[in-house]
């Protein structure tokens, strides 16, 4: 019986998820364990529909253009499997299929959420005898993944904002009048992205000049109070706010009032700039522009590193490589770093149990006294990700992207 693998991407996009994606096809194509790829369509909501593409045939033009290529191509989901004791239902579908289509190898690129299906799939296939090795492949422009020193995809979102921040900083100065720009990142409980806009000050720029992160209890008097401070030495103002900024009581502050939560209990997040926008007209200056990257930071290809893209593809070779050469089951691929100095990583592996839902936060001695901006030692760490830049593929002057025809043609075979 032949050996085929599987690959999925799941949870939130990155400017080079597919990178990752490449090297698992790449890897796997090239290895003589393995005689066929197949990729599930929208993650393991899809695969529980047989949605299930043969990418072994697939052009050898379009797997090289996909580190190229921004959005998770073979599309996502946000799926929580409950517990195997609870209800097997899930699991026999998933295995029903993997079954049919002789899959020995599963590679799951994703974050937390995405991580603890890796466990439970695992724990279900020892349990059951089942001969299928299941593996993580890290991504997140959150960068709150514990054991990796950082997240595929982090780099590439880093670079957009802090290059974002740094034009804002200049359009801001454009008329002769005092104002606030508010800019929210992404974040919801880590605030790594707010720390990466301070990246934007390292060419004199002096930007930005707040920022505030989920890790630090927000206070809107001091917030104004900041603000008023900095309005005595300049009259163009730079404020990063992280998504996922609290009062004292835990409550986001957010200018929605919804509710929504999504399969994991994760809030909707979004509106955290927007809602201090009155206090900054009432107590500092009337003219206030809120700016949210929004989905911009997870797929500004255009501006990806190279480090981080050179990162995410090794991560999805040697997860194949890994996987083929034993005991690899119920492991994610983690990065080392190795040096700073110059920077060097190395990609190993890790327990998957010790990544699923948790989360890694900013570490509170790399945020100043104040809590409203970073450290050298944060800037260090940073600097190294943001480096490099990608040779571009264009086409009538914009960029090149791919699809993967073998997957956009898939429709669903049954319902979940």
């Amino acid at each position: 019986m032949s050996k085929n693998c599987l690959v999925a991407q799941s949870g939130g996009p990155t400017p080079i998820i597919n990178a990752s994606l490449q090297g698992v096809i790449e890897a796997a194509l090239e290895n003589k364990e393995i005689k066929k790829v197949y990729g599930a369509r929208f993650g393991i909501s899809g695969l529980m529909k047989d949605m299930i593409c043969d990418l072994t045939n697939e052009d050898k033009k379009d797997i090289s253009l996909l580190k190229h290529t921004p959005g998770s191509i073979l599309g996502s989901c946000r799926y929580k499997l409950g517990e195997m004791s609870e209800d097997v239902t899930d699991y026999e579908k998933i295995f029903d299929i993997l079954e049919k289509y002789n899959i020995k190898y599963f590679y799951y690129i994703g974050g937390n959420d995405s991580m603890d299906t890796v466990a439970k799939l695992n724990n279900y296939a020892k349990y059951n005898n089942k001969n299928l090795v299941v593996m993580g492949i890290p991504k997140t422009v959150d960068n709150d993944l514990l054991v990796t020193d950082h997240s595929p995809g982090f780099g590439s979102a880093a670079k957009y904002i802090a290059t974002s921040v740094m034009e804002t900083t200049l359009d801001s100065r454009v008329y002769q009048r005092k104002n606030v720009h508010l800019i929210e990142v992404m974040g919801r409980h880590a605030g790594w992205l707010a720390a990466a806009s301070a990246l934007a000050g390292e060419t004199g720029l002096e930007t930005p000049d707040l920022i505030y992160f989920p890790e630090i209890t927000f206070s809107t008097d001091k917030f104004v109070k900041d603000l008023k401070e900095k309005a005595k030495e300049k009259d163009n103002i730079i404020v990063v706010v992280s998504e996922g900024i609290k009062d004292s009581d835990g409550n986001y502050i957010s200018a929605s009032e919804s509710s929504k939560h999504d399969q994991f209990g994760h809030k909707q997040m979004g509106g955290a700039a927007k809602a201090l926008v009155p206090y900054i007209k009432e107590y500092v200056y009337d003219r206030v522009k809120v700016i949210e990257f929004n989905v911009l930071q997870r797929a500004a290809n255009h501006i990806a590193s190279k480090t981080d893209a050179d990162e995410a593809f090794e991560c999805g070779k040697k997860a194949v490589e890994f996987s083929v050469h034993g005991n690899a089951s119920g492991k994610a691929v983690v990065i080392k770093r190795t040096s700073n100095k110059p920077y060097q990583s190395k990609i190993e592996l890790a327990d998957v149990d010790l990544i699923a839902n948790k989360e890694k936060k900013v570490p509170r001695d790399w945020i100043n006294e104040a809590g409203n901006h970073v450290k050298e030692e944060a800037l260090e760490y940073l600097r190294p990700l943001i480096k490099g830049e990608m040779e571009r593929k264009t086409e009538k002057g914009l960029p090149k992207y791919t699809d993967l025809d073998a997957a956009v043609t898939v429709k669903p075979k049954s319902d979940i």
